[in-house]
């Protein structure tokens, strides 16, 4: 009987996680973002599979998932979190890689490659410090190996719904105290998580007191969406499309002389340059009267 279940629910999974068709048309310069990325960018992913559908219909959002970047394994300053990053990936160390929740692998590395077809986008922290990156990177990739926590998807999905219509059991455990296996997490609020151990913002809750002062309340990590990123004023966003407007640089329209080099201090003297012909004043009244003369029918010798 167990294996029967495992044999559903892998095909159940195999079906939600299968992607669609490669656009035929790219959204996304894949070369150009990832020569720009930094660690801990976080990068938004559109996804083509069925339960990238699912989660764009509930967060009523274009962006289904979320990853941190990590870099390359040297960028990691931290030796023990290089060795746990080696542990669980066996690629080339120059690979640019990716940490993610993953439904139906969990918690994993990933080659940044492996979105090179994807549209893509980058939300940058915005004066996060270096040190702080790497607290926020240390976090992340301590969690790696938890499984991916469906359950909470589908809470979020309830929200959907009006509270008293739904049975007791069917009901939302995001608020409940002590709910749901700490083994368990999705992408965004990996990332939320990770953020919030160095109190960097994403979307707080914000109170302005009587005498003007501000007070910021973190939220629920397991209410975050990819889309948060995007819609947080304190990231960045970084587009890098396929067809860029400045794809021909500025410099390739500077006035460069081509006749040569030179090595001193002053350029050399321009050329003389030749008068310009003179204009024949009586042309185009010539013209004007051969046109005259042709459209009458007359030879010009009668005239």
């Amino acid at each position: 009987m167990n294996t029967f279940k495992q044999k559903i629910s892998q095909r159940v999974m195999g079906w939600l996680t299968r992607d669609g068709p490669v656009p035929e048309t790219p959204l996304c310069d894949f070369n150009r973002l990832r020569f720009e990325l930094r660690p801990c960018d976080v990068l938004l992913v559109e996804g083509r599979s069925h339960v990238s559908g699912v989660i764009q219909l509930i967060t009523q959002s274009p962006w289904s998932h979320s990853a941190l970047y990590l870099g390359r394994i040297f960028d990691i300053r931290d030796p023990h979190l290089r060795v746990c990053i080696e542990a669980n990936f066996e690629g080339d160390p120059e690979e640019q890689l990716l940490l993610e929740a993953v439904l139906g692998k969990g918690t994993v590395i990933t080659p940044l490659s492996y979105y090179k077809h994807e549209h893509l986008r980058i939300c940058r922290p915005e004066g996060l410090s270096a040190d702080d990156s790497q607290k926020v990177l240390g976090h992340a990739i301590g969690k790696l190996g938890n499984d991916y926590d469906l359950r909470q998807v589908l809470d979020l999905a309830r929200f959907f719904f009006p509270w008293a219509i739904l049975p007791r059991r069917w009901r939302s455990s995001l608020f409940q105290h002590n709910a749901g296996d700490a083994t368990r997490t999705v992408c965004s609020t990996l990332l939320a998580e990770a953020f919030s151990q160095v109190d960097f913002p994403i979307l707080p809750f914000i109170d302005r007191g009587e005498d003007g002062s501000l007070r910021l309340f973190k939220r629920n990590p397991k209410l975050f969406a990819p889309r948060d990123f995007d819609y947080s004023p304190y990231f960045s966003i970084i587009k890098y499309p396929f067809l860029g407007m400045n794809d021909i640089g500025l410099y390739r329209r500077l006035p460069w002389d081509r006749d040569g080099d030179f090595v001193d201090e002053q350029p050399p003297p321009r050329p003389l340059s030749t008068p310009p012909p003179q204009k024949n004043m009586d042309a185009p009244r010539e013209n004007y009267l051969h046109r005259a003369i042709h459209f009458a029918g007359l030879d010009r010798k009668e005239l």
